[in-house]
């Protein structure tokens, strides 16, 4: 075998290795999110990220959170109130069991954060305690009636505020979650009702591969 015939066959080797490699990362890393696929889980994306107000509220534990410290992981974002007799409790036990169903790797990048929109009978104390029945580690907030209301606005996910001069009284809100990615932006939503199973398959695509 001639020099250059051995100097063919040790390239040809090295592409082959490459190639290999190549195709073996595309086959064992992580899936994209397919847009298709997150819409049949009922996850609905924006078209680019939506800034947050600049506003500060106050979480279960009485400390203020400004909305821009929402970053870091993502968000699913729940507006409800703790006296809320249906969707509030159904919501936030799916989302346990969503949570429960998830890969670590999407656990530890995924919280919940739920926002009253009932702050005259909603104190962080109560927030906190309502919460702990779910899940001690999902974030509360509360503050300013008005403050609350452009939040909720701004996210696409308005609500009517209930009559306080009325015994017992409701609020009409949406059962629809608001998507905020690492950034602290709006990335989407979730639909309500929630599926859990699609979700649980679903989610993991968005949260572990995008940043």
């Amino acid at each position: 075998m001639t020099r250059i015939q051995k100097t063919v066959l040790i390239l040809v080797a090295l592409i082959a290795i490459v190639l290999g490699l190549t195709f073996s990362k595309v086959l064992n890393g992580p899936r994209q999110a397919d847009s298709a696929q997150l819409l049949e889980a009922g996850i609905v994306l924006l078209p680019q990220g939506r800034p947050l107000p600049a506003l500060s509220l106050t979480d279960q534990d009485g400390q203020p959170v400004a909305l821009q410290s929402l970053t870091g992981k993502w968000s699913l974002v729940f507006f409800g109130y703790t006296f809320c007799p249906d969707i509030c409790p159904t919501t936030l036990a799916q989302l346990r069991q969503l949570e429960s169903q998830l890969p670590p790797a999407t656990r530890e990048r995924l919280q919940v954060v739920m926002v009253s929109v009932d702050p005259q009978r909603d104190t962080p104390a109560q927030l906190k305690q309502y919460l702990a029945f779910f899940d001690p580690d999902y974030r509360g907030l509360t503050g300013e009636l008005a403050d609350i209301q452009r939040l909720a606005n701004t996210l696409g996910i308005p609500f009517i505020p209930g009559d306080p001069s009325r015994e017992n009284y409701t609020v009409d809100h949406s059962g629809n979650l608001a998507l905020l990615g690492p950034d602290g932006t709006q990335r989407g939503f979730v639909r309500a009702p929630l599926n859990v199973a699609k979700l649980a398959e679903r989610l993991p695509l968005l949260v572990e591969t995008q940043p």
